[in-house]
């Protein structure tokens, strides 16, 4: 037992002794380390302190500490509200169409950047489609409603042009989803590409002269070489996205939503905005925002494991 407890205690020594070595040789990269180790602590981890307004009657004049503990009222009062359905199914349909339609063309894109020789085209390609990133998401609605304006937008121009009838796009609930998603893809599809551009750019390049050597088309080069590497961070990324499936764009829903395309426009980020910012309720928002959280979370764990049963890939 004596000589269990000295061994335990000369572990001990020996560990914090390499870790004091470890800091007094390494501390430079330590230093570097602290401004993110401070941002995410005061950013990210000390707020979390204010999640229990979830389950009080937050007043401002109360605090959070003082404010009355009323458990789980506020997540009563959504799934008992009329429109939570609604809500949920909006944004998860959103999200869905989003997803289906625009993760794939990143990969797409980068796949045919890599194979295109000319140096000087890919550059002028990929500056043309990373400019969109950069655009505010007001400027972008901005231009939506003059391009898709009933009487001077270009859409309705071309479609009078041809004998149809101008469209109030901006006024129909059929419309909403079909505009915000292809918006979403031509302002963020190049920018997303960057990580699949740097990762076919790892790729050893004698594999493909290797593949060229045995008479390999471009098409046999994507397939066994250029899809293959990219599986790993395809399964991260699509595990993430997949975590994101009831989060939206609240700007860009918020100012995309008329009068007349509310029936598909009301997502659960509009909600909690207007609930919370505008009508002040800070709690019921608070449950909301705690509980699509949860679900997020517990949906990324399945698609997680789900992938890695698949192709033994995943994120981690």
């Amino acid at each position: 037992m004596n000589a269990r407890i000295r061994r335990s205690g000369a572990n001990k020594k020996t560990l914090g002794q390499f870790l004091l070595t470890h800091l007094k040789n390494d501390w430079q990269i330590y230093v570097l380390l602290l401004p993110a180790i401070l941002y995410f602590f005061f950013v990210h981890y000390l707020p979390m302190y204010g999640i229990q307004i979830a389950f009080r009657d937050y007043k401002a004049v109360y605090g959070i500490t003082e404010s009355p503990w009323v458990g789980l009222k506020h997540f009563r009062n959504f799934f008992g509200s009329y429109y939570w359905k609604r809500l949920f199914a909006n944004t998860l349909l959103l999200n869905i169409y989003g997803l289906i339609a625009g993760f794939p063309i990143p990969i797409l894109i980068a796949i045919l950047l890599n194979q295109t020789n000319s140096k000087k085209f890919k550059s002028f390609t990929q500056t043309v489609i990373y400019v969109p990133h950069f655009i505010s998401t007001v400027v972008l609605a901005g231009m939506i409603y003059i391009f898709l304006s009933p009487t001077n937008g270009i859409i309705n121009h071309l479609l009078t042009s041809m004998g149809r009838n101008s469209i109030y796009f901006m006024a129909e609930s059929r419309w909403f989803r079909p505009i915000y998603i292809i918006t979403g893809i031509w302002q963020n599809a190049g920018w997303d590409s960057i990580l699949y551009i740097a990762a076919l750019t790892g790729i050893d390049p004698q594999l493909y002269e290797a593949a060229t050597i045995d008479g390999a088309n471009k098409l046999q080069k994507i397939r066994y070489i250029d899809l293959p590497s990219l599986v790993p961070i395809i399964t991260m990324l699509l595990v993430l996205n997949c975590g994101q499936l009831l989060g939206s764009n609240t700007e860009k829903a918020l100012l995309f939503q008329t009068p007349g395309n509310i029936d598909t426009s009301d997502v659960l980020g509009v909600y909690v905005y207007t609930m919370g910012l505008g009508g002040g309720q800070f709690s019921y928002t608070a449950a909301i925002g705690l509980c699509l959280n949860v679900i997020s979370f517990i949906m990324i764990i399945l698609v997680n494991t789900l992938v890695r049963r698949m192709n033994g890939s995943s994120l981690f």
